[in-house]
């Protein structure tokens, strides 16, 4: 059965996502023109507002702090439960009528009207500790200090709330007795262990994957030495054997995937939506189901050898051996389990287990045939990478590579064409994820380099695949530190994997000699299994 095909979409599909952590909340406007001066100093930060009710724990939302005002604390021991009370006048740019009750709680005021430091000025004023701004629209919103802004002596902690969940708050103060808050904003761990098992995750992928490209290739090539010991005047001139199954991508095709994901990628930001979501959960499904099947057939074949290798024939899908007819029903089934139950807790387990067979399959199937093409591939990713997260913001107004990664305007957690493992000792929660692109691209180079080691018998010291391994792992390391140091904001992985990657591979290839074999033939010289007749290449050619 013919896979490539199926598998080769669903790639394309793949490399629209990158590594980036999704955060609590969606906190847009940049601060370029405002910069931090006396009095307007504060680092954003994200901040929880948790909620009683009636003295009976409810619900907890998410805000960010303002560049004004004092610091708010990181640990939930410290931070005071105080009662909530809704201004009046509800925009609070002048003294409330209901100054008495604001002293010494938690006030909610409406953005507009006037700036965010007299809002607090004038909540202060009124004796309030803290004040909640609730945005007028759906997003975050950093709050910062005008250039004209005088007056910023400001004592008390200001947090802006989303609107819904202004919305929220006022329905639970016109129901209810009594409603405090809590106001803390606990910090990241510098490094969460999901990001230590996603980079074992992205690395043990492409060491499976080219362990297997590499197996098949020097099967492909000892088949191939041994019909031409046996069968000299039957082989074909120039013919490839036992290699219909591989794909190799050329230069034109290498430039072209490049436009082709980019011009798929601005369809998916413009057509982001539910159904669109939907459409990509079904697509991913039958890339995984192909993935997952041709993974367990391999593996199994070793037992079952001889179901493997006996077929019956199928309408439309041709010979298909048994022990594909019986795994593929397991496959479909888990395909199916995972996209009905795909939003709940534990479901990035499966999307996982489909996006790893999946790449194995596409690094198995698809193959990069010598530098030159993997060099063009790998430049055009990269620029590919930088501009979809940098430069798209300028003429988009938002990075299109994160928006569409984030699934942002479709209602759910993301396109399902990402690895993904949930942050498990970060207060703020989230998943740490990386895009099928950023490991499938990088891995066709790499699975090239270990099967050019195996058919010139370099060992693992002397070859290129360890190396290029290292540098891959060194990449991705420095891209999670890289995002790290951004706060989270979503880094393009290729911009620190490709440079490590394929700078190694150039460089040490011209330093050993072999750049002129890896850059246009892709595999070593190797001597004529038929030695015994003179002239055998010009025999060949002849026939």
């Amino acid at each position: 059965m013919d896979l490539w095909r199926p598998c080769w979409v669903v790639f394309v599909l793949g490399v629209i996502s990158l590594v980036c952590s999704v955060r609590a909340g969606d906190i847009v406007h940049e601060d370029d023109l405002a910069p931090k001066k006396p009095g307007c100093a504060n680092d954003f930060v994200l901040v929880k507002v948790q909620t009683w009710v009636n003295g009976i724990e409810n619900a907890e939302f998410v805000g960010v702090g303002a560049r004004f005002g004092t610091p708010i604390v990181s640990k939930e021991k410290n931070a005071n439960q105080r009662h909530l009370i809704l201004s009046d006048p509800r925009d609070c740019c002048s003294a409330p009528k209901n100054k008495n009750k604001l002293s010494g709680n938690v006030v909610i005021v409406d953005r507009g009207l006037c700036k965010f430091t007299t809002k607090a000025n004038v909540a202060e004023a009124a004796g309030a500790k803290a004040v909640l701004i609730i945005n007028n629209q759906k997003e975050l919103y950093k709050m910062v200090c005008e250039p004209d802004d005088t007056d910023l002596d400001i004592h008390i902690p200001a947090v802006m709330l989303p609107q819904d969940a202004g919305a929220s708050l006022e329905k639970m103060l016109m129901n209810s007795s009594s409603v405090s808050v809590q106001l803390y904003s606990p910090r990241r761990p510098v490094v969460d262990i999901a990001e230590v098992f996603l980079w074992l995750m992205a690395v043990g992928t492409i060491l499976c994957a080219s362990y297997w490209s590499a197996w098949g290739a020097r099967e492909a090539a000892i088949e191939q030495d041994k019909l031409l010991k046996d069968a000299l005047d039957e082989i074909p001139s120039g013919k490839a054997i036992g290699t219909s199954g591989v794909v190799d991508i050329n230069i034109t095709s290498a430039v072209l995937f490049v436009v082709i994901a980019s011009c798929f990628l601005v369809v998916l930001y413009k057509l982001m939506s539910f159904w669109f979501i939907e459409l990509l959960v079904v697509l991913f499904c039958i890339g995984g189901v192909e993935g997952l099947q041709t993974c367990l057939v391999a593996l199994l074949s070793r037992w079952f050898k001889r179901t493997g290798e006996s077929y019956i024939k199928v309408p439309v899908f041709g010979a298909v051996s048994y022990l594909t007819l019986a795994v593929s029903p397991l496959c479909i089934a888990f395909a199916v389990v995972w996209a009905v139950y795909r939003n709940v807790s534990f479901a990035w387990i499966g999307q996982d287990i489909l996006g790893i067979a999946l790449i194995i399959t596409v690094l198995q199937i698809v193959h990069v045939p010598n530098l030159k093409v993997g060099t063009v591939l790998l430049s055009c990713a990269f620029l590919y990478d930088i501009f979809w997260v940098f430069v798209s913001k300028k003429f988009f107004h938002e990075s299109v590579m994160i928006v569409v990664a984030r699934g942002d305007k479709s209602g759910e957690d993301g396109i399902p064409m990402l690895l993904k493992i949930p942050r498990m000792f970060d207060p703020w929660g989230g998943y740490s994820i990386i895009g099928f692109g950023d490991i499938l691209l990088p891995g066709l180079l790499i699975a090239f380099s270990l099967r050019y080691d195996w058919l010139a018998n370099k060992t693992l010291r002397a070859g290129y695949f360890l190396w290029a391994m290292f540098a891959y792992g060194l990449g991705l390391l420095i891209t999670y530190v890289a995002l790290n140091l951004m706060d989270g904001h979503g880094q393009p992985a290729l911009l620190y994997i490709v440079p490590f990657t394929l700078g190694t591979f150039l460089t040490l290839g011209r330093k050993r000699g072999d750049l002129k074999v890896l850059w246009s033939r892709g595999e070593p010289e190797r001597p004529c299994p038929h030695i015994q007749f003179q002239h055998c290449q010009e025999s060949i050619e002849e026939k």
